[in-house]
Order: structure tokens, then C-alpha cells, then sequence
């Protein structure tokens, strides 16, 4: 029986990660910067050669599919992107069906990228024997997916259980780019840090004058240096984070909540921290739920898809 190869294609506003997978094992991937425009059209190119790259060095010929992680709303069953959130706007007008046809004769899908990642920690990670889960995802901007009773949740419009980065912590807060005001996103993810650190009254000048040096790599590692200034965002963001947790465990009932995305690298500062607020705050008195850290790292959409477009049918 011929191998399935497959190729599973995570668009992120910061990384693009793409990876082949043969009968489900990712064997090899690339990732790369992601075009500072973050638009589509211009980036499908690169992708496409990168894809290219992969089958040539891994001699495969041939593809049983072709998927893509969008930071998006995503129509997943007619393999069509809604909307947007500054970030590849021009997707909503292109084919990407008839563009993997094209190209390699495959078949296509396509869903919001949180909601793969959840999918990929549920089939093969951290959420493995868990029927309710949801997971939140920290990064550029902050995403989230449900599992509520064996089912991956989409809702009427295919966007209940992703817009958990949309969650309001604030009502009277910054301006998101959603149109909202005091989303968990605005509040708390690298795509906002610049200006998180400017309006913050309790700063040092020299701490904001720098701003534009800092991810939250830097913050954390600042942090553990003894760095006020970083130890106060550092803070506020894991608060921010906690917050959020709780409002998706009142939400969406789970026996587990779990962590992704790169910010996850200081787990041992971040989780303590949240189960905390968890145990003190949340509202469970049925079960505690567990707190956990995604075990698929940056290639739990890349296996969510990998489940997508060959196994799920079987649930």
C-alpha cells in the first residue's frame, strides 16, 4: 500500500510552518519568516516553493492533501475564509481549492488555526483521553477551541469556541483590532505589547523608550533578572491570561484547559500562576479542572490538520 503524504501548512502573523506528514508521522517541515504584509496572494509563492522543496528532498510524488491553519473565521466545509482580523485580508477572495489543485492535484481543507491546534493536542497531545477541552493559544494575537463532548465546536457560523482572544476582560480598555474594546488580545498578546507598554502609568520612561525592542521572550527574561518593568507586564499579562481561563471554564464546562504558543517556553512561571487564579476563582464545584501546557509545541495545527484530512470522519 503507497504511503499518504500530506501537507500541513500553519499561516501565523509571525512564523509560517509547513510540514509533510507520511502515514500521519510529520517527517520533515520548514519554517519561516512570515511576510511582514501578511498578505496571501503575495505569500502563496513562497509557500508553494517551500512545499516543493519538501516533496523533492523526501522523493514524493504525490499528495493525499493539502491544509492550512488560518488566523481567520474559516467556512471548514466549504473550505472558504469569512473573515479577518489584520492579518491576510485578502484571503476571503481567493480559491484555495482550485490553487492546491492546481498545483498538486490535491485535495484541500482549511480551518481556524486555534481550532486545528486543539484538534491536534486532543487526537495526539495533552488533551489525548479528554472528551471537553478547550485551548487557548498565546502568540501574535491569542486563539482558542473547544472539545465539548467529543465534538469539535464551530456553532452556526463556525466561530463558537475560537474568538476566546475576543473574550471582553475590560470593558472600558484599549481598542482591539476586532472593533471591541478590552479584548483578552488588546490586553495581553505581542501583537498589542508595543502599546501595552506605552499607555502603562506605572513604566519607567527608559522601559517605554525601548518598547519597540521587546517580545515577550525579552519580558520574561528581563523579568527573571529582576527588572521591575518587566516583572509588572510580565504580571499583568499572566493575570490577563488567568482571567481568560476562567471565563472559558465557566463557558465551556472542560475537564482540562491547555496552554500553547511560544510564550509557554516560561510554563514554569505562567501555570503555577493561573492555576492559582483557577483554584481561587473559578466556579467548579463539581471537579477542578486541570491546568496543562501543550505537548505538540508549534506543530499542534500541523497535526490537527494531519487528523483533519485523513481521519475525521471516523468520529
Amino acid at each position: 500500500m503507497s504511503p499518504i503524504y500530506i501537507i500541513a501548512i500553519d499561516l501565523g502573523g509571525t512564523i509560517t510552518k509547513i510540514g509533510l506528514f507520511e502515514d500521519g508521522k510529520l517527517i520533515d517541515h520548514i519554517k519561516m519568516n512570515s511576510r511582514p504584509d501578511l498578505n496571501m496572494a503575495t505569500s502563496l509563492p513562497r509557500i508553494e516553493k517551500s512545499i516543493n522543496l519538501l516533496m523533492d528532498s523526501n522523493k514524493v510524488d504525490h499528495l493525499s492533501g493539502i491544509g492550512i491553519a488560518f488566523p481567520g473565521l474559516v467556512n471548514n466545509k466549504e473550505n472558504t475564509i469569512i473573515s479577518t482580523n489584520a492579518k491576510y485580508d485578502d484571503g476571503v477572495n481567493l480559491n484555495l481549492e482550485e490553487w492546491a489543485r492546481s498545483h498538486w492535484n490535491a485535495p484541500f481543507y482549511i480551518d481556524n488555526d486555534a481550532r486545528l491546534a486543539t484538534i491536534g493536542e486532543w487526537q495526539y497531545g495533552s488533551g489525548k483521553g479528554y472528551d471537553s477541552l478547550v485551548m487557548m493559544t498565546i502568540g501574535t494575537g491569542i486563539g482558542s477551541g473547544v472539545i465539548m463532548n467529543g465534538k469539535i465546536m464551530y456553532g452556526k457560523h463556525f466561530q463558537a469556541g475560537s474568538l476566546g482572544g475576543h473574550f471582553v476582560i475590560d470593558y472600558k480598555g484599549r481598542l482591539c483590532s476586532c472593533g471591541n474594546k478590552g479584548c483578552v488580545e488588546a490586553l495581553s498578546s505581542s501583537a498589542f505589547l508595543r502599546q501595552i507598554i506605552k499607555d502603562h502609568d506605572a513604566l519607567s520612561p527608559l522601559f517605554k523608550s525601548q518598547s519597540q525592542n521587546y517580545n515577550f521572550k525579552t519580558i520574561f527574561q528581563l523579568a527573571e533578572q529582576g527588572n521591575k518593568d518587566a516583572q509588572i507586564v510580565r504580571d499583568e499579562c499572566i493575570e490577563i491570561w488567568g482571567a481568560a481561563v476562567i471565563n472559558y471554564i465557566h463557558a465551556y464546562d472542560p475537564e482540562i484547559v491547555i496552554l500553547g504558543g511560544g510564550v509557554m517556553n516560561s510554563y514554569n512561571i505562567i501555570v503555577p500562576h493561573i492555576e492559582k487564579r483557577v483554584a481561587e476563582y473559578a466556579w467548579t464545584p463539581s471537579e477542578k479542572v486541570t491546568v496543562a501546557t501543550s505537548s505538540l509545541g508549534s506543530c499542534a495545527a500541523l497535526y490537527g490538520l494531519e487528523y483533519c484530512l485523513t481521519k475525521k470522519d471516523r468520529i
